[in-house]
């Protein structure tokens, strides 16, 4: 059974290793974390979210709804232009239980290219929205958070409302 690990697990902060071969095991765990990110009303969950240090995650494109199960993935190249959009995490929720939300400057677009779930390898360019969820699920199999973005004092914010979650 899949567990949502929650900022300040050290799981989060570990850097991911690739995945060697695509097994009935890690199917059911794609299609597992895609009904975990749908429940929670996500457009992405990565690997370590779920306790899982290996290069994969799922995503969802929200105009279209369309899932991606990206194996290994990487972002080949970013555009120079940048934008400001809010993001939150399913990680870093606050005291109601719901995702933090923060403004992130991030690439506006990116190309990324993966192993699908079928053994396919797959590229593509994105932008707007599903460039911000690749980018920030990217993150989370570097051991990244979408708060390491912030300044200090914003930084800061958010966690006083991720600490009273805790309690």
């Amino acid at each position: 059974m899949l567990q949502m690990k929650l900022c300040g697990d050290p799981i989060l902060r570990t850097e991911c290793t690739p995945v060697e071969k695509i097994d009935d095991e890690l199917l059911r765990t794609l299609d597992t974390m895609v009904d975990m990110m749908r429940t929670q009303s996500g457009v992405g969950l990565a690997a370590p979210q779920v306790g899982i240090t290996q290069r994969f995650l799922v995503m969802m494109t929200p105009d279209d709804e369309k899932i991606f199960k990206m194996i290994n993935p990487k972002i080949l190249s970013h555009s120079e232009k940048t934008c400001v959009m809010e993001e939150g995490c399913l990680s870093v929720l606050g005291g109601d239980n719901l995702p933090v939300y923060a403004n992130v400057t991030r690439p506006e677009s990116v190309t990324v290219e993966w192993t699908d779930e079928n053994g396919e390898h797959k590229s593509a360019a994105m932008s707007g929205v599903p460039a911000r969820i690749v980018q920030h699920e990217t993150d989370h199999l570097d051991g990244k958070l979408f708060i390491d973005y912030l300044s200090g004092a914003r930084r800061e914010m958010v966690m006083r409302k991720v600490r009273r979650h805790k309690k």
